[in-house]
């Protein structure tokens, strides 16, 4: 069996055992990969590890698996840290945010459906989440997420959205963000944005996704 070499961001993690993990990466080159890395925590005598002590959700590295003709997950056998992100660490906010969008990818990419655009899109928002133009670059990357699946809704009709009618003006904001120039595909000179503007505009398109997945996003409850 060929192994695969990608860097990848981990959307999802569930720890399968005291040194396993199972996790959802969401690869530059090949897309979405769910794989069980076996012995993701435990390291040898002299302190070596494959995977770095384990991989963290919202990390970047650069890894390698192995698929199986018989099994749904992909076997992780290396794993090297490229970027932990700590900075979202110290803004509970901004981990809300960078949780959300990690949600909604494993929920809207097809499995080994590359895109590379929103990959690099990824990496750019996740640092300017603990910065003051979060709220933009949140809403931004929102929009480009629907968008670049496929799945972009349609803002005159807002019966997905389970609350009262938002202000038209909020989705001129939403079509003006998308309609900006761009720098290798990164929306330049973004609006500076209140949670009073993005709050119902991700409460909206939150439930559009509830709806086109058909089940809860377990995130939207603490980012609006």
């Amino acid at each position: 069996m060929a192994s695969s070499r990608d860097r990848a961001f981990c959307l999802r993690k569930v720890e399968f055992s005291e040194t396993s993990q199972i996790l959802t990466l969401f690869c530059r080159r090949t897309g979405i990969v769910r794989a069980i890395a076996k012995g993701a925590h435990r390291r040898t005598k002299v302190g070596a590890s494959n995977f770095d002590g384990g991989v963290d959700l919202l990390d970047v590295g650069d890894c390698v698996f192995i698929d199986h003709a018989s099994r749904d997950l992909s076997t992780l056998t290396e794993w090297k840290l490229i970027e932990g992100h700590l900075s979202l660490r110290t803004s509970l906010r901004a981990m809300l945010l960078a949780q959300y969008l990690a949600e909604v990818l494993s929920l809207l990419l097809a499995d080994r459906d590359p895109h590379p655009v929103l990959f690099d899109r990824l990496r750019v928002t996740l640092p300017a989440l603990s910065t003051a133009s979060a709220e933009e670059h949140f809403l931004s990357m929102h929009l480009d997420i629907l968008q670049g699946t496929g799945y972009f809704p349609d803002f005159a009709d807002t019966s997905a959205d389970g609350h009262s009618r938002i202000d038209p003006r909020l989705f001129r904001v939403a079509e003006t963000i998308l309609k900006l120039p761009r720098d290798r595909s990164v929306p330049q000179r973004l609006p500076r944005l209140t949670r009073a503007q993005t709050d119902p505009l991700t409460r909206f398109l939150g439930n559009q996704i509830q709806a086109i997945v058909q089940r809860p996003l377990q995130t939207l409850r603490y980012v609006i």
